[in-house]
This record gives structure tokens, sequence and C-alpha cells, in this order.
């Protein structure tokens, strides 16, 4: 058997988000079955997150074994033919460790969050992005992102249907960018509660249109309490962009 690190990019738009799912198409779904059309095997194909419905990935690192003998290259090449014409690559593969493992041996997570701050209708964008029409101060923004960073409980911002264990967790970075209309929030830690990131966002536009101050967030943050919530950010502008693995078993070349 063999073990190999994918690393796969994707548009979430026609998906029902990364795990398998009983009422529509999944990412993971998508990809077993190419595995297992090119192997003859049953395929579990692992991954370092799980993406929502509409969510994109740039960079998700997953992992897959093969008993069948298979260069990475080759394997990557019959991947992609057979997933096309699904919006789905995989863009690296490498043999790995059979302890190597895309969800438990990640060290930490980044996420990008895009907003498109105009008026005027999305077009090259649209599913790829969140338009936002009110004018958004992206230096408030940044100021209400500053008190979600650390340690907390954030049970605020995470889905009632969350099933992790515990509420708390590290926020290691909550940044903005502001290029023209295009404003980015980057986010980063180790792990991430369900919908944290666009609950995030969600409260952060408002930080920036007006609606709330910086001190909202802070209030939203210690009240524990999903309806203390200002907003939820539609899937559309969220990408997963990468994660950390320890620095001799890196998810591929």
């Amino acid at each position: 058997m063999t073990r190999f690190a994918l690393t796969i990019e994707y548009d979430g738009r026609p998906f029902m988000g990364w795990q398998r799912q009983a009422h529509g198409p999944s990412v993971q779904q998508t990809i077993e079955e190419a595995v297992t059309r090119i192997t003859g095997e049953d395929a579990l194909v692992y991954a370092s997150g799980r993406t929502d419905a509409g969510v994109h990935a740039r960079a998700m690192p997953a992992h897959v074994d093969v008993m069948r003998d298979i260069a990475p290259f080759r394997l990557m090449e019959a991947l992609n033919a057979q997933l096309r014409p699904s919006p789905v690559a995989v863009i690296a593969c490498r043999t790995v460790p059979e302890d190597w493992h895309a969800r438990f041996s990640c060290l930490g997570r980044h996420y990008e969050y895009r907003i498109v701050n105009r008026r005027a209708p999305l077009t090259w964008d649209k599913g790829l992005a969140w338009q936002v029409a009110r004018p958004l101060d992206a230096d408030a923004m940044a100021a209400g992102a500053a008190r979600l960073v650390g340690r907390h409980d954030f049970t605020t911002f995470r889905s009632v249907h969350c099933q992790a264990d515990s509420p708390v967790r590290t926020l290691d970075r909550l940044e903005i960018e502001r290029i023209g209309e295009v404003v980015t929030i980057r986010a980063s830690a180790r792990s991430f509660l369900h919908h944290q990131v666009r609950s995030m966002v969600g409260c952060l536009s408002l930080v920036g249109d007006g609606r709330w101050s910086p001190d909202d967030m802070s209030a939203a943050l210690d009240a524990r309490d999903r309806a203390a919530l200002g907003l939820n950010a539609p899937p559309d502008g969220l990408f997963f962009v990468s994660a950390d693995y320890p620095a001799d078993s890196t998810p591929a070349d």
C-alpha cells in the first residue's frame, strides 16, 4: 500500500461541500469515485479541512491509500482526466509515510475571504466573492478583527450544528487588506469551528459599514451566544488557501 498526499483545487459552487452527503454531490465523493475508476479499489480520501457548500479551495491537502503500483505523476494525471469536467483538479501529488495524515498531522489552516465592495453587479467574480454595496472602512474592520485574535470562546461565531467538542479556539491571525474595491480577510488558526470564518466576516462587514463598532465585536464575542451574531457571510467569497505541516512532512512538493 502507498499513501499519496494530494493538493486539490476546486470551485465549490456545484458541491454540497467537501464531505460526502446523502443529499447531493461532494468534492470527497467526486475524488473517491475517480480513484476507484483508476485503481478498481474502494477509496477513502481524507482532507485537512471540511469546507461547506459553495466554499472553494486553492490548495486543499488530502491523502488516499492505493494498493496499485503507480507513480505520483501518473496518478495525478489519471485523476485529472477522470475528474473532468468537474471543477476539481489535483495540482500536486507525492508519496508520504503511512503515519502522515492530512487532517491529524496538520498544524495550521489558512483561509481567505474576498469581498467586492461596489454597487455594480458582479460578473467575473459572481459566486467567487461576496458583493457588498455599502462602503466599507477597512481600518475599522481591522480594529474589529483585532478584538477576536487570540484564545477565546467562539460560541457566538459557530454554527448551531457545529460538532466540535469545545467552542474554544486560538485565532492566530485575522487581517484585513483593501486593494481598490476588493477587501480580503485572511484568517489563520490550528483549527476552526463550523461557520467561524463566515460569521467573523459577516460581523466585520457590519463594523466596516458603520452599523457596528469594534466594541460591538467584543460584546458579541463576550456574549458566547449565537443569538448575538450580527451576520453570517455567504459562502461565495471563502477559500481554503493552505495548511501547515511539520517541516519534515509536507503535503506536496
